[in-house]
């Protein structure tokens, strides 16, 4: 299948089209470099540089070959931050959604992943998360990917666009086979936090909270391997494509881990110590977030092979050394 992979040089996007590539299909990658870094880019897969809020530009890329899907990871992520800009995330998230469902009507263009998020939730009130579980996001990020989804249905239900949406939980990791290597940029999420504390490129790591109900007082969320949702992409893909039907699931490991189960094991990875300082909790951070993840095993036996705690720190340690051992040569 031919495939435009939109967010393809990011962190998940790469994994996701070596995905693709291992299975067979075409790839190009269609990515405006703001957060994806270009090593991250395949030789073997197509490139066009744009952004999906100049239509021109996509409509460009969509000329450039009979595509017959699109995986779509194009967003800013930033919680914090959505609470501060929610006129960035609007223009970038929403409106360049639109602008991708609208060239893939005018491209006749029939199939879509979409990168969501377990943001569209908010404050669980039961565990694990399941699908249906309460939809009240906390951040303005969760409200684009929420409202999102929405868009979708009504694109399904008018246009015939079959969807596949994909509520993330907390993505980490690096590629099994050590081919991608592209660090993010300016990270907010916990474990490559602790990555630059125990190579340096930060001075700690600030730990918000140590005393949640919880077994050892840290915060406790579940943390799904980028390779096993690099996977789910590209059986969502075939699904949708052989049901031709939409889907929305959870991908998440079903199993939580605490902040100081990842310290502790990335100490004893790396080898280094790794300061770390308690710090205040942050508001509306829950104890504990653990997924269901039922739905995709019943639809797309999608399982989540790779991400217990040990292989999350080592091939996420694996990247950061590299980068330690080129600070001093």
């Amino acid at each position: 299948m031919k495939v435009l992979v939109i967010g393809g040089a990011g962190y998940i996007g790469s994994h996701v089209v070596k995905s693709l590539l291992n299975a067979g299909h075409k790839v190009t990658v269609f990515d405006n470099l703001s957060s994806g870094r270009e090593e991250n880019l395949f030789s073997n897969a197509g490139f066009f540089k744009g952004d999906i809020l100049d239509p021109i530009g996509l409509a460009k890329a969509f000329q450039a070959d009979d595509f017959e899907a699109v995986i779509h990871l194009a967003a800013f992520k930033a919680a914090g931050e959505s609470m501060l800009k929610p006129e960035k995330y609007s223009v970038n998230n929403i409106t360049g959604t639109i602008n991708i469902l609208n060239t893939m009507c005018e491209y006749d263009v029939k199939r879509i992943v979409f990168s969501s998020s377990a943001a569209v939730f908010g404050e669980p009130v039961r565990l694990p998360i399941d699908e249906d579980h309460p939809k009240n996001p906390e951040n303005y990020y969760g409200f684009t990917k929420l409202e999102i989804e929405r868009f979708l249905e009504w694109y399904d239900k008018l246009k015939g666009i079959k969807f596949a949406a994909l509520r993330y939980f907390n993505a980490a990791g690096y590629d099994i086979d050590g081919e991608i290597s592209g660090l993010e940029q300016s990270p907010a999420n916990l474990l490559p936090v602790i990555m630059e504390a125990a190579v340096g490129m930060r001075e700690k790591l600030q730990i918000f909270g140590n005393d949640y109900d919880t077994p050892d007082g840290t915060g406790v969320r579940d943390y799904v391997h980028v390779t096993d949702l690099a996977a789910g992409h590209v059986l969502a893909l075939e699904y949708i494509t052989e049901k031709n039907e939409s889907l929305t699931v959870n991908l998440g490991s079903e199993s939580g881990l605490s902040v100081m189960e990842l310290l502790e094991e990335a100490r004893k990875i790396s080898g280094k110590e790794i300061p770390a300082q308690i710090v205040g909790r942050r508001p509306g951070d829950p104890a504990k977030l653990v997924a269901s993840s039922a739905l995709a095993k019943e639809k797309l036996g999608w399982t989540a092979r790779y991400s217990d705690c040990e292989t999350l720190i080592r091939t996420s340690w694996n990247v950061y050394k590299d980068r330690l051992n080129n600070l001093f040569e």
